[in-house]
């Protein structure tokens, strides 16, 4: 048989742990299916949650998960691989295993991956001294040597914000050249002291497990310790397509439609966290989850009023 639930939460991440949390002090029948794919899965440490700074990531997680089943909200590992709204408005949710889960509502916490640069050394670096973040780990690594990987013009912006953090910033323009920088922003990284390097990156240099350096396509060298690069987002939306959701598409990948609360363009679909959005740091998305999971809450209890008020 179905099992049918309240709410469905998919993504078992800050946001997602976040929105159940709510539900589940609110006492909805709520699941949690989870693929255990967390975003800030390469990072050690997490900072800026007021609290909690300095938290590894899993840890974080872990005590959600406890906090969620003292309020009755269940967790499964899994992967949804489809979901169909159905003639009344509510949802049948498909997991990879096989089971079909039923539920009046769906959050979708499925958040997004980092696409790296395809440079020898990034990825096998990524959340030690490659780094992507400065208010998530710049203060842990201030006042060293700072390289700055170029993506896209856009990278100026990343060069200009850690140059807070380090007074010796080096931009290796990689595969941008140096006619895209607009005059204003050489102006800019002038004056905050960032060296401009021209030149694709062929790799890496890495001693005695560390960051030591960049070497150019031509061979040379230059010293640096630490690596600030702008990965790819790459939105996990598959359940908002199903599903028929309005998207909007950003520089910075495709997103669904929401509201302020996070309600997309199809009623009875939410979206918390990275799955709506590129900028939501750990902090940002327990409070998109709390806002979807009040809003829900508050959305079943008039429905189901009115329902009893027509009878």
């Amino acid at each position: 048989m179905t099992e049918k639930y309240e709410v469905i939460v998919v993504g078992g991440g800050t946001a997602g742990l976040s929105a159940a949390l709510v539900l589940g002090r609110a006492r909805r029948r709520t699941l949690v299916v989870d693929a255990g794919e967390p975003r800030n899965a390469p990072a050690a440490h997490m900072h800026g949650y007021l609290s909690r700074d300095g938290m590894p990531p899993a840890e974080f997680l872990a005590v959600g998960r406890e906090e969620i089943a003292r309020y009755g909200v269940g967790l499964r590992r899994g992967r949804v691989v489809d979901a169909v709204r159905d003639t009344h408005g509510e949802f049948e949710v498909t997991l990879a295993e096989g089971p079909v889960l039923h539920a009046r509502r769906l959050v979708v916490a499925t958040g997004l991956k980092d696409e790296l640069p395809t440079v020898p050394g990034v990825a096998e670096r990524f959340g030690d001294d490659v780094l992507h973040c400065p208010y998530c780990h710049g203060w842990e690594v201030r006042d060293q040597a700072f390289g700055v990987l170029a993506s896209t013009p856009m990278s100026v912006h990343q060069a200009l914000m850690v140059s807070q953090w380090s007074k010796d910033v080096t931009l290796f323009l990689h595969t941008v050249a140096e006619d895209e920088i607009a005059t204003e922003d050489l102006r800019r990284l002038a004056a905050a002291g960032v060296m401009v390097v021209p030149g694709e990156v062929a790799e890496l240099v890495v001693d005695d497990d560390r960051l030591t350096g960049v070497r150019l396509a031509d061979g040379t060298a230059h010293d640096r310790s630490v690596l600030f690069v702008a990965p790819r987002p790459v939105p996990q939306i598959g359940l908002f397509e199903r599903l028929g959701a309005e998207l909007n598409e950003t520089p910075f990948g495709t997103y669904p439609v929401v509201d302020e609360r996070g309600q997309t363009t199809v009623p009875g679909l939410w979206a918390a966290g990275n799955a709506g959005g590129f900028a939501e740091q750990v902090v940002n998305a327990a409070s998109r989850g709390y806002r979807a999971g009040a809003a829900i809450n508050g959305e079943l209890l008039m429905t189901d009023l009115d329902a009893i008020a027509r009878v």
